[in-house]
């Protein structure tokens, strides 16, 4: 039998990443990915997480699956896609039901039953249901069970986190992935299997912020006792870094992205007075040059309203400067240099740069923060499918059998556009 793959595919506004991983014994003998393959290039028709012009992104796609097709010499047949942009709402929901048994014992049937109260909940017009995430269940007013299977009850209760998306959006994104002939595992929010890849157990437990800064927009979750907190998705990314320079500079877009990833920092005092960047060396024909402090205050300028945009969102569940876990940095905006310490000073919080844990590759992209989320989602595939259930909110998803199912809304998507 041939050894089954996981392919992780993340659609951003800046690149199309494809992360391919197989399970392979651990050296504690359990399974354990080995990322075979991970590639990215340059992403066309999307912006903010959306999708803007199916033809282009298509031929995005088609790139990057024919090049990890050609690096691990395997054929990649289906995906877990992460979906994000500035459209994804969550909202907090409450199920409630009798136990069925006379004996009073909980089922997994119950379990999902109770999920299915905490679905029905009153959906935005032309929304639909991409995540339901049991947080906490309650038996009898017993609160903090976390999986009441097994324990006896009249009452089950659930706090459930519901993660919608925009119908129009889902639909584009799967009618230009089925377009390039890959099928869909699952829509995966993107955060969620960033997180996966990124954060430990006892991370979650302690609280800690998980913060992807993309390209065009940032997302956030945020975790505390092993449960999900909030998430969210702010409309501003490291792209808007590369804007300011254009403008401040004079310059294109393309030499202000240069500029950004070999010179700026988000620490002005950091550098030197006399230092001066040579805008030649980008292929610029004029003799141009710029300080590099200025260059540094300008990145400092808009990473230090992201991180304030990040601190109103923690704010909002009264997490402001309250996670002993701290923040995690990930995805390609967190290769801006002083970013962590930067972050450590505006939210007041430890911060590191997060890199995939839990996996084995002899590619060295398979730990670039820009690729953290197509591997969380390899993570996330072999969580919810591998031979036994994987922790995170995937394995919780596999192992409450039912819930990590896809809402009838988003399986009816899914077969409209099947070929």
């Amino acid at each position: 039998m041939a050894e089954e793959l996981y392919a992780g595919l993340d659609i951003g506004s800046y690149a199309v990443r494809i992360a391919v991983g197989k399970a392979v014994p651990g050296p504690d003998g359990k399974e354990q990915i080995h990322v075979v393959g991970a590639v990215e290039v340059p992403s066309g028709g999307v912006a903010k997480g959306a999708v803007t012009d199916i033809e282009e992104a298509v031929s995005s796609v088609s790139k990057a699956l024919e090049q990890a097709e050609r690096l691990t010499g395997l054929p990649v047949n289906a995906a877990w896609v992460g979906i994000s942009g500035t459209h994804i709402l969550a909202q907090e929901s409450r199920g409630v039901i009798g136990v069925a048994r006379p004996d009073g014992e909980i089922r997994e049937e119950d379990v999902e039953r109770v999920i299915e109260a905490a679905r029905t909940v009153a959906t935005p017009p032309n929304y639909e249901i991409i995540h339901v995430i049991p947080k906490s269940f309650i038996v009898d007013g017993q609160r903090g069970v976390k999986d009441p299977v097994g324990m006896h009850g009249t009452r089950l209760e659930v706090d459930a986190l519901i993660i919608q998306g925009l119908s129009s959006q889902i639909k584009n994104l799967t009618k230009c992935i089925y377009r390039t002939g890959l099928d869909i595992e699952d829509l995966v929010f993107s955060i969620l299997a960033t997180s996966e890849a990124v954060i430990t157990s006892r991370q979650k437990e302690l609280g800690v912020c998980v913060v992807n800064l993309g390209s065009t927009t940032t997302s956030l979750a945020v975790f505390e006792e092993g449960d999900i907190l909030h998430t969210a998705v702010l409309p501003v990314g490291s792209d808007h870094v590369t804007r300011d320079l254009a403008v401040a500079l004079r310059t294109s877009i393309d030499v202000a992205e240069q500029v950004k990833l070999r010179y700026a920092t988000c620490l002005p005092e950091t550098v030197g007075k006399k230092e001066i960047i040579d805008l030649a060396e980008f292929g610029v024909e004029e003799a141009e040059h710029a300080e590099r402090s200025f260059v540094a205050k300008v990145a400092q300028a808009r990473m230090q309203e992201i991180y304030e945009k990040i601190d109103a969102e923690l704010e909002k569940i009264d997490r402001s400067g309250m996670l002993p876990a701290g923040i995690v940095l990930t995805g390609g905006g967190a290769k801006i240099a002083g970013c962590v310490e930067a972050a450590k000073h505006a939210l007041r919080l430890p911060a590191t740069i997060g890199t995939a844990l839990g996996i084995n590759s002899v590619i060295d992209r398979a730990h670039d923060p820009a690729l953290s989320t197509s591997v969380g989602l390899v993570l996330w595939g072999h969580n919810i499918r591998g031979a036994s259930p994987g922790g995170g909110v995937a394995g919780l998803l596999s192992r409450l059998k039912g819930i990590g199912r896809l809402g009838e809304g988003i399986k009816k998507i899914l077969r409209s556009f099947k070929p």
